[in-house]
């Protein structure tokens, strides 16, 4: 990978013009005794680098050392840009990879697109890390060995060894065909056969993985756009669903019908609340859905779920009763 630093390096020294050793380590993410030695190894393959002495000294090229993309326009840029802000590549571990590519294309850019088209890009911002209310969007971790096994089979093809920790289960060590890779708020995920069947798996639960020298039993081409809607559909019709019939407030309407799977009723009462008959995935997430509008929402069956949003109410009440 010491090729890859020293183009790196290069691309550094082309945008700031001249950085310190110790300001090359960090951005570099190496000791600056690495850097000492890189620098070296430029000069001797004939990169016009230079050392400045004193206080704002440091290393820097020769003016005029650059390449240029040709036929980028300044959208096109644009578009590469703001591509780079985005963290989905986080969620495959291609972080460092990306970064390191969006230096490369800022470096190559025209010199007359490339000041408007970064500026242009600090203009748009793309999944922060909070939401409105301060939320913090965290992103899973996953060992960076793990996805390097991972990507290596779906790219070239070959089955896979998995260690897999199912929901609320022990790991496993499983082996699967790869199909391709998704992400969706920072959660990354396997899309893969196994026996034939269709699995999907969440790359944070993956414990440990292996390439496998045989190849994968999988179509040449897929469309994973198509794959992920029909497995979304699936799980979302899968499960233990549940039927609700509520009451609720017509301004909390659309809070109901965007959490549940499907409405199959819907009409007015005479105090002008809206009696809607819904499903949900299973009891729990009936009981999230619903406990989430307070008194907008009255669940009037089952029993059981009307049993547990009182129980939770009454427990809450008590816990502040008990502190005043």
């Amino acid at each position: 990978m010491r090729a890859d630093r020293l183009v790196s390096l290069v691309l550094l020294l082309r945008q700031h013009g001249r950085l310190s050793a110790t300001a090359l380590a960090r951005e570099l993410e190496v000791s600056t005794r690495t850097v000492l030695r890189d620098i070296e190894a430029l000069s001797a393959a004939g990169v016009p680098v230079y050392a400045e002495r004193g206080r704002h000294g440091g290393f820097a090229l020769l003016p005029g050392f650059r390449t240029e993309l040709t036929g980028l326009n300044h959208d096109e840029a644009l578009a590469l840009l703001v591509a780079g802000s985005r963290r989905g590549a986080q969620a495959f571990g291609l972080g460092s990879a990306l970064a390191s590519a969006m230096l490369k294309v800022v470096d190559a850019l025209p010199e007359s697109y490339r000041d408007t088209a970064a500026g242009a890009a600090e203009r748009l911002l793309i999944d922060p890390e909070t939401d409105l209310l301060s939320r913090r969007l965290v992103a899973e971790e996953v060992p960076d060995a793990v996805v390097a096994e991972v990507l290596r089979a779906v790219f070239a093809g070959h089955k896979l060894r998995i260690h897999y920790a199912a929901a609320d289960q022990p790991p496993k060590w499983r082996t699967v065909d790869p199909i391709g890779l998704v992400t969706v708020r920072d959660r990354g995920y396997l899309l893969a056969t196994r026996s034939g069947a269709d699995r999907t798996y969440r790359l944070s639960r993956i414990r440990a993985a292996e390439e496998l020298a045989e190849p994968a039993q999988r179509p040449d081409r897929v469309d994973l756009d198509r794959a992920w809607q029909e497995r979304s559909t699936r799980f979302r019709t899968g499960g233990e669903q549940v039927t609700v019939l509520v009451r609720v407030d017509p301004a909390r309407r659309e809070d109901v019908v965007s959490t549940a799977l499907a409405v199959l009723a819907e009409e007015s009462d005479p105090d002008g609340r809206l009696r809607l008959e819904v499903t949900f995935q299973d009891p729990r997430h009936a009981e999230w859905a619903l406990w989430q509008l307070t008194a907008d929402a009255e669940a009037l069956a089952p029993r059981w779920l009307r049993d547990s949003l009182r129980n939770r109410a009454a427990a809450i009440a008590a816990r502040y009763a008990a502190s005043s």
